[in-house]
């Protein structure tokens, strides 16, 4: 059974004293805000006056910025630690609630800004005071087509919290409200299936519980498949709508917009996939020889195809292959990840009511946090190097950016995540000589591009056809949703599999479809991270530097030249092909291991 936050001993658990030493504290921050809005507002009418007046109201939207972020830090990461606690759920909604007064009390500078007229924002931009904030200017005026008169803007900021209803109702019942029944685990012990040990128990060998827990664990939602299907609904038009008044040619162009990237490079993710699947269906059919099944179902997904080999890691282990696989990024970027280790930076363990998964969060006055669920196997040391890839990135941005440019676009990530998987991939398939661990290593990294490249670009592709359904006024009932859904599941898997019809209500497990075509980074991500990762580890001169370089660079840059920078440019399809073409080799040495076995 799940451990109770109390029963965590506390160096495993993060230390959010870091960030306020009570609520009480707390509290004063959350007080501050309305005397930060009123200082903002103190300038309204008075932008075009000049440029002194527009750096200072900039200077000061950035200062409610990084007090605001405090607070939700604060309340979240406690929420998070345990989704049942009233206390903390109910900061959230209070922060929640004041971000939407908050941002309709100062949507006015966007509108003023752009009434000043071109020529007069080129005049100020030339005053010294103005340095600091050219970039901010850039970026802003990008917005001015979608940017609605200053009314408008108020109202639509003062929705943002009702806006987020369908996601927040999610967020609850996936992780709160859901109850999952108790099967017989391997060691014949009592286990009750949670959102975090659900894919853990799948990989299983026993298939017989593979079944059960699959059938059970879709059950569940496939009773509340109306409700879980009004909030992925809720969810979408709220993102078509934003778009449509925003004058957006789809809520994908919408999502795209902010990190300037062009829809050309998500469609052309989603053909180089599909091109790429007949590789993927070898790799399927290799899966199912190794099984030993006649045919596959969904439930056999995860479980490693190498034979008896049992790798199970306590986070002690895992931390010092997270931290010897870093080596190659150098002295001083290991010495942070010590201290991320050392001064409770993570929340290692899973307890009831957790979040399920795994984040870096924190903000730029606190650790950058990592909320984990470590479970000991592969995978698990896996995750925390890719968390620990994210809180580095946090961590060098904002020590060489000021808070304005420390926040790195979501495009961008998942990259340092990536390269820091690969790494531990290169460091562990390298120091060890049993050929039964490189071969699960191998299985590992197959699976990486299973679900990192492959999956989420089903994922990907989900998302853009349930948005497009809802452009043309369709209704996303819960058998229209599971239909697209199955259909699709069977398109990117293949032949080789005749999955149970419960596969129809995976959409309901996925917390990524609320966060508004996020996924498609990933498999990006994967690609980009797959070359960085191999010039570094290949001594290419200049590579680790290039990189450091992009991780301490905040959003000084546009994501795709920040990529450019360090040779990755995905704005031609070559870097997805280049990381696609690699997956075969991995197949193919898997698959020559795994047949010299079967002859020993």
């Amino acid at each position: 059974m799940q451990k109770t936050r109390e029963e965590i001993p506390e160096e495993f658990k993060w230390d959010l004293s870091k960030l306020f030493v009570s609520d009480e504290a707390w509290q004063k921050d959350f007080d501050s805000l309305k005397s930060c809005v009123d200082r903002i507002n103190e300038l309204q009418g008075k932008l075009d006056h000049s440029a002194e007046n527009l750096a200072e109201v900039i200077k000061r939207r950035d200062e409610l910025s990084r007090v605001k972020d405090r607070v939700r830090t604060y309340a979240s990461c406690n929420s998070d630690q345990d989704t049942g606690n009233a206390k903390y759920l109910a900061m959230v909604d209070k922060i929640d609630t004041e971000s939407a007064k908050l941002l309709a009390a100062v949507s006015w500078i966007e509108p003023e800004v752009f009434a000043m007229g071109e020529e007069k924002t080129a005049q100020f931009c030339k005053a010294p005071v103005m340095a600091p904030y050219l970039r901010y200017i850039e970026v802003l005026l990008r917005d001015k087509p979608h940017t609605l008169s200053k009314s408008e803007e108020a109202l639509i900021a003062g929705a943002e919290d009702a806006l987020s209803t369908a996601s927040n109702v999610y967020k609850v019942l996936a992780n709160a409200d859901l109850k999952f029944p108790v099967v017989k685990n391997d060691k014949g012990e009592d286990q009750e299936i949670t959102q975090s040990n659900y894919v853990t128990l799948l990989m299983s060998k026993n298939r017989d519980l593979r079944r059960e827990v699959f059938t059970s664990y879709f059950k569940v939602h496939e009773g509340m498949r109306n409700t879980l299907a009004m909030c992925l609904s809720g969810n979408v038009k709220m993102q078509v709508y934003k778009a449509h008044i925003r004058h957006f040619k789809s809520a994908l162009c919408a999502s795209l917009h902010n990190d300037n990237v062009g829809q050309e490079v998500y469609d052309s993710l989603i053909e180089a996939v599909h091109e790429s699947l007949p590789a993927f269906f070898e790799y399927v059919t290799l899966r199912r020889k190794c099984l030993g099944l006649e045919y596959l179902d969904m439930y056999d997904n995860y479980v490693p195809i190498v034979p008896n080999f049992h790798l199970e890691v306590p986070y002690s282990q895992g931390r010092e292959w997270v931290l010897e696989a870093l080596r190659p990024l150098g002295d001083e970027y290991c010495a942070v990840v010590k201290r991320a280790f050392t001064e409770r930076w993570i929340d290692v363990y899973e307890n009831k009511g957790k979040q399920s998964g795994a984040y870096s969060g924190g903000c730029y006055d606190s650790p950058p946090f990592i909320l984990s669920n470590y479970t000991g196997t592969l995978d698990s040391v896996f995750t925390l190097a890719h968390e620990m890839g994210h809180s580095m990135h946090t961590h060098l941005s904002k020590s060489h950016q000021t808070h304005l440019y420390s926040e790195y676009r979501i495009f961008v990530a998942e990259v340092a995540s990536t390269v820091n998987e690969a790494l531990l991939f290169h460091y562990l398939v390298n120091k060890t000589t049993d050929e039964k661990f490189i071969a699960y290593l191998l299985n590992q990294k197959c699976d990486d591009f299973k679900s990192t490249v492959f999956r989420q670009t089903m994922f990907a592709e989900f998302e853009k056809l349930i948005h497009e359904r809802a452009e043309r006024g369709e209704a996303l009932t819960a058998d229209a949703v599971s239909d697209e859904y199955f259909a699709l599941n069977a398109k990117y898997y293949g032949p080789e599999f005749k999955p149970d019809r419960a596969i129809r209500f995976e959409w309901a497990r996925i917390p990524h479809f609320y966060f508004n075509f996020y996924v498609y980074k990933y498999a990006t991500s994967m690609c980009a991270a797959e070359k960085i990762a191999a010039d570094i580890t290949s001594g290419v001169a200049g590579a680790r530097d290039k990189y450091l370089h992009f991780l301490s660079s905040g959003c000084t840059k546009d994501p795709l030249d920040l990529l450019a920078d360090v040779g990755v440019d995905l704005r031609t399809p070559a870097p997805i092909m280049q990381a696609l073409a690699l997956f075969p080799d991995y197949v193919k040495r898997l698959s020559s291991i795994l047949l010299k076995q079967q002859q020993q």
